[in-house]
């Protein structure tokens, strides 16, 4: 497949993620999204609504309306920040909640930094596309809800805080995470939020702190013995986990090179460009099955859950294709183009969004639906942004 040929494939699929999305999620009873749409497109009105699902919606819709100004997606986006500020925002403590209630009642009333961050990036990418600098005090105020979390005397940033920002006791963003104090997901999307905002407001006191969370995840977070990610630390940075998360790893090699590129930093952008070549070979090498798609999880022993997660695999084509560019070398190329063949045949719906996962033979799973408060159109979108941009 060419670069053209790729290029044209991905835009007519942004097409039909963006249609689902405008056609089958929107809430008209209780307001912005509903929580949860099963695979035959039957809503769950139960369904708790998340703050990082819309968030993701409204970065999603604010960048399709930069990619074409329909006015569609603009309500889109307008909807979801206005969904925001109504339910989520803390009135008593300021912050806003994870987790609500159909009804608007807080669920999980904890501050997570990882929320917060979703939510700037998100509203950094409504001003660049509708150009609202009226909007520019919300993202300051976002600014410095993350910037709570940050961790003077050590570096990095807690993922959490209680309602009323005291210590909180649980932690995890899932069930399945452990209870750690610092994380790499949150740390790579806090990254990922800053290097927005950064393109919106670059002021000395952003410029510093995006350069020392890049420094943080080139030092601290990937291990310089297997180049992949750790995943989760004490508040020293002692490693607590030897599992690799392919995914992460493919996402996080293109989005450190994007980091480095927005500060413009000579010296940064050698270091991480030698990090994500790295990178995106280990996560090839040890990820990829025979049929092109990324499998879940491992150590340096092996593949421990060798699922196929439709947003793990998004990214493996962004962050194949950008390896590729920086590299020249057709294997990466082919491994970007492998995975969107995979993608093609086994993760799209014919409603037009993407399963939430395929076994290791590649037959689809309908328990997790096709939306719930993690499966947005954040990812799949983006990984279309990023090809018609690239290519």
């Amino acid at each position: 497949m060419k670069p053209a040929e790729l290029k044209q494939e991905m835009s007519a699929e942004l097409d039909r993620i963006l249609h689902f999305w405008m056609n089958h999620t929107v809430d008209p009873v209780h307001g912005g999204f509903h929580g949860r749409v099963e695979c035959d497109l039957t809503t769950d009105p139960s369904a708790p609504k998340g703050l990082v699902l819309n968030a993701r919606i409204l970065w999603t819709f604010s960048r399709a309306y930069r990619n074409d100004p329909q006015p569609r997606y603009l309500e889109m986006a307008e909807r979801a920040l206005a969904y925001i500020e109504r339910v989520f925002r803390d009135p008593e403590y300021g912050g806003y909640y994870w987790l609500v209630a159909p009804d608007g009642s807080p669920i999980q009333s904890k501050k997570m930094t990882y929320g917060h961050a979703f939510y700037l990036y998100g509203a950094a990418e409504y001003i660049l596309a509708s150009g609202r600098t009226e909007l520019l005090p919300l993202t300051e105020e976002l600014f410095a809800l993350v910037e709570r979390s940050f961790d003077p005397i050590r570096s990095g940033y807690v993922e959490a805080f209680a309602r009323n920002w005291t210590e909180e006791g649980d932690l995890r963003l899932g069930d399945q995470d452990p209870n750690d104090k610092k994380s790499m997901n949150t740390h790579l999307h806090v990254l990922e939020a800053y290097t927005q905002y950064y393109r919106v407001r670059p002021t000395p006191v952003l410029a510093e702190r995006l350069r020392r969370i890049l420094t943080d995840m080139l030092e601290r977070i990937i291990d310089p013995a297997t180049g992949h990610f750790s995943l989760f630390f004490d508040e020293d940075w002692h490693v607590k986990s030897n599992l690799i998360s392919y995914g992460h790893d493919i996402e996080g090699s293109w989005l450190l090179m994007e980091a480095a590129h927005v500060l413009g930093d000579a010296e940064l952008k050698d270091r991480a460009a030698q990090a994500a070549l790295r990178m995106a070979d280990a996560s090839l090498v040890r990820g990829v099955d025979s049929d092109g798609a990324m499998m879940w999880d491992g150590n340096m022993e092996g593949i421990l859950d060798s699922d196929k997660h439709w947003w793990v695999q998004a990214e493996a084509v962004v962050g194949f294709v950008n390896a590729w560019q920086m590299s020249g070398e057709a294997r990466f190329w082919d491994a970007a183009i492998g995975c969107w063949r995979f993608i093609r045949s086994h993760l799209i719906t014919p409603s037009g969004e993407w399963y939430w996962k395929t076994d290791r033979s590649g037959r689809p799973s309908h328990a997790e639906g096709l939306v719930n408060m993690w499966k947005c159109p954040y990812h799949n979108a983006r990984a279309c942004f990023e090809i018609i941009e690239r290519l």
